[in-house]
């Protein structure tokens, strides 16, 4: 039986959280905070997405907050009973002069399984965001499952980045041929906005033989990543994420 469940974060200001609620599997823990942050650690209660289930994450930074959401394990989308594709959507809304540090763990694509994923990001303009997503193609010695993500995000109404990757069973052609995941069974993005790239750009920078650093058409810079496993992508995200802190 599948399930439909939606979780809610309001951060303020002032350091509290206004809204804080868990639904179903999806359960949401105040946790210890490095530096300024307020910071929010989704805990799985149950094995979920299933295929059919239909999960929401709804996160909203108020004007002056500063907050860091991540997560206690990997997410694994898994096979249900029903053979219905799951979805995952997750909505960041960012306000003025506020940030939001979005660093779950990955997403684990198993065998059999089918999710579609989107995330949605709305942010003001004087909003600061580090986005990190990764996705790992199947468990240790298994094909991936069916995974569909979709990554919006607009800067002050504006769009900033759209874009749509598919991978496993039903996926375009070529997804894992040589011009795209080459057999690499780990993918990942990092997102950084922040105002001072609009005086200072990021600059285009190779990172290891399968990334790339490049700053958008705004004041952003994304770093896409191939990686044979979990930990090696881990660890291109990571120093690129120091190299973008430095370079502000």
């Amino acid at each position: 039986m599948s399930l439909a469940a939606t979780a809610r974060v309001t951060a303020a200001a002032d350091g509290t959280l206004p809204v804080l609620e868990s639904e179903g599997p999806l359960a949401l823990r105040r946790t210890r905070a490095p530096g300024p942050y307020t910071r929010v650690t989704v805990v799985g209660a149950m094995s979920a997405p299933l295929g059919g289930d239909r999960l929401a994450l709804l996160v909203d930074v108020r004007d002056g907050a500063r907050l860091l959401v991540d997560s206690a394990a990997a997410t694994v989308a898994l096979p249900g009973r029903s053979a219905a594709t799951a979805t995952y959507d997750v909505t960041l809304t960012v306000g003025a002069d506020a940030e939001l540090r979005w660093l779950p763990e990955q997403l684990v694509s198993a065998a059999g399984s089918a999710l579609r994923m989107r995330t949605t990001v709305e942010l003001a303009p004087t909003a600061r965001l580090v986005l990190r997503e990764e996705q790992v193609l199947g468990r240790h010695g298994e094909p991936p499952g069916t995974l569909a993500t979709r990554l919006t995000v607009r800067l002050a109404g504006r769009p900033l980045l759209d874009q749509e990757l598919r991978y496993g069973p039903g996926a375009p052609g070529g997804w894992n041929g040589p011009a795209v995941l080459a057999g690499h069974r780990a993918t990942g993005q990092l997102l950084v906005v922040d105002p001072a790239f609009q005086d200072k750009p990021a600059e285009v920078r190779l990172l290891g033989e399968h990334a790339v650093l490049a700053p958008l058409a705004g004041p952003a810079a994304l770093v896409t990543a191939a990686a044979p496993d979990a930990l090696a992508l881990r660890r291109v995200l990571d120093e690129a994420q120091g190299l973008l802190a430095g370079g502000r």
